[in-house]
């Protein structure tokens, strides 16, 4: 049967994967974003994954018209699965994209999610509302399936095409369908899962693996700084040894290791476990935006730099460096304990959208030849314009005349080149 291709959610995940296909055949590509659509239908994908020639070169029809999902019969859906303020699941993207495809579900049709969930998710919150919305029974008028996301947004390298395809299907012909389908695009071949619940299983400890790495990275990172000793000094001596694993201390934000481990905590929980080392991780973690401006105010204090009214420049609000997305940035965290501290902080991102960082956070991006005379600045993301400048972006936001400190979150500034006046401190 010929497969005609509709892609739910037209994001970091969404979009790689419809031009995937898009540069092989006819593919309808969905989104709710009036705004995105206009984008991408003039070639230009705003977070910077997509390249215009590669947007141009696909035949991918953008719309926001959900009727258009009527024409396919294997339609992907890649909607963001967030927490709430209480650190939940949040389903509710998840559940109204499943009644969006309910409403245009035709017989015959496999519907593949590629949202993080928690094991069981698929099948327990989105089968039902696709039945109930399309009036069809899964397993016999239409089939379910369920493939995780690996995209990992900047990466140059690890793209979509480029990674092993995991996929699962509620029987056995629909998972070897769904395996034919993406193993027609994806060059690194296809994993078949036992099952659906094993495929949402497997992404969501990938990303609580990682987190769980970088949080032990991060209380070392605290417990030497109490000790005095360098971190990234330790970290280069024990990645000698062929065996350790090369993590390093960080802030992490984002859609994917800052949150999809709330996802299987809560599942645990709902079945009478309470994760201990899991939570610890995302403790640790969370809190560290505290700990890094809680550490620039005591360099400040020994610096004799008075906290009541001092100028703090923060550089970079994104997740991560060389991306647009400020979703879940624990950049934020540093701006709000510095200023409950009293101090004045500015913020520059040459990447992130000025319009969006203010909606989300409040917080209005300054231009980086605007900033002058700050007592200290937290090199907090370090996109490339950054690092490729070093010291020479930093230099001239400080007043070096007078004592001065900088924090460096990820240690990527030249120690040996650090300025007489200037008091480093690194992660």
């Amino acid at each position: 049967m010929n497969r005609k291709i509709g892609i739910v959610g037209l994001g970091y995940v969404g979009l790689p994967v419809a031009v995937a296909f898009g540069l092989r055949e006819s593919v309808v590509g969905f989104d709710i974003n009036q705004k995105r659509i206009e984008s991408l239908q003039r070639n230009i994908d705003s977070t910077g994954e997509i390249n215009y020639e590669d947007l141009k070169n696909t035949n991918i029809e953008f719309t926001t018209n959900s009727a258009k999902l009527s024409d396919c019969n294997f339609i992907i859906v890649a909607v963001p699965t967030p927490i709430d303020a209480a650190r939940q699941p949040d389903l509710t993207p998840l559940q109204k994209a499943s009644e969006t495809v309910g409403k245009h579900l035709k017989a015959g049709t496999i519907v593949v999610f590629e949202s993080t969930v928690y094991p069981g998710a698929t099948e327990e919150v989105c089968l039902p509302i696709l039945e109930r919305f399309s009036g069809l029974q899964a397993g016999t008028d239409f089939f379910l399936g369920y493939s995780p996301e690996r995209i990992n947004p900047g990466d140059r390298e690890h793209t979509f095409t480029k990674i092993v395809k995991v996929v699962a299907g509620q029987d056995e012909n629909t998972t070897s369908i769904i395996a034919d389908v993406y193993g027609s695009v994806v060059e690194a071949g296809v994993y078949r899962a036992s099952s659906i619940k094993v495929a949402e299983a497997a992404k969501v400890i990938e990303n609580t693996q990682r987190d769980l790495n970088i949080a032990l990275m991060n209380e070392l990172a605290i417990i030497f700084d109490r000790l005095n000793i360098d971190t990234s000094e330790v970290l280069k001596a024990s990645g000698t040894k062929w065996n350790f694993l090369k993590f390093s201390p960080g802030l992490v934000g984002g859609h994917c290791i800052g949150v999809d481990p709330y996802y299987l905590t809560h599942k645990a929980e709902s079945v009478g476990y309470h994760p201990e080392i899991i939570l610890a991780g995302r403790r640790i973690n969370d809190n560290m935006g505290q700990f890094i401006a809680t550490s620039l105010v005591k360099q400040m204090i020994l610096a004799g730099i008075p906290i009541q009214g001092s100028k703090v420049a923060v550089l970079g609000i994104t997740f991560k460096e060389n991306v647009p997305d400020i979703r879940n940035s624990k950049v934020i965290d540093i701006i709000k304990e510095l200023q409950e501290f009293g101090i004045v902080v500015e913020v520059s991102d040459p990447i992130a959208e000025p319009t969006e960082v203010f909606d989300e956070y409040g917080v209005q991006l300054i231009p980086l030849n605007k900033l002058e005379n700050f007592d200290a600045v937290v090199l907090a993301v370090p996109h490339e314009e950054f690092v490729c400048e070093g010291w020479n972006i930093v230099n001239p936001i400080v007043n070096l005349s007078n004592r001065v400190v900088i924090v460096d979150v990820k240690s990527v500034l030249d120690v040996q080149a650090k300025p007489n006046n200037a008091n480093l401190w690194r992660l």
